[in-house]
Formats: structure tokens, sequence, C-alpha cells
């Protein structure tokens, strides 16, 4: 007779994937790539502003809608400042050594 047939092992279990990098480790030291997105996004706030102003400019009424076009563009020139910036990470708690 013939040998009994070899039981298959179980498949080995995979990896477990990578942890999604973080936001601070996007841009990292790369002062070039925190300049070009920095400016893009004050940019876009100057484009924003402007066209809310032109509304004003030419007479138009100041609604609700002008005013938020004013607040949404100074929240991108914010963002656009702090991603220039790069405050994360800055700012360690100084400790006394021993």
């Amino acid at each position: 007779m013939s040998a009994p047939p070899a039981q298959a092992s179980p498949p080995s279990p995979s990896p477990p994937p990578a942890p999604p990098s973080s936001s601070p480790a996007m841009f990292g030291s790369c002062w070039s790539c925190r300049l070009l997105s920095g400016s893009a996004l004050i940019l876009s706030a100057g484009y924003v502003y402007q066209a809310a102003r032109r509304t004003m400019r030419h007479g138009g009424p100041t609604s609700m809608g002008t005013v938020a076009q004013i607040v949404f563009a100074s929240g991108l020139a914010a963002w656009g400042m702090v991603v220039i910036m790069d405050p994360v990470g800055k700012a360690t708690k100084k400790t006394k050594d021993p």
C-alpha cells in the first residue's frame, strides 16, 4: 500500500500592516514642501478675500455670505502660516536633568 498523504501545514499568518504615518511626519524637514503648500494656502486665501472685497467695492451689500468668505479667507491664511512655520513638535517641555 501507499503511504498516507502528508497533512498540509496551515498557511502562515501575514504580518500586521504598518501603522499609518502621522501628520507631523508628512512634511518632516522638507522645507520646500512646507513653503510650497503654505504659500499656496496663503495665495488661495488672498483670492477668496479679493472675491469678497470685489463684491463690496462694486457697491454690493455686505451680506452674511461676504462675511463668511472673509472669515474663511482668514482661516486659510492662518493655516498657510502654520504650515510654513511648522510649530508642531517645536514646543517641548523643559525638564531639569538630575
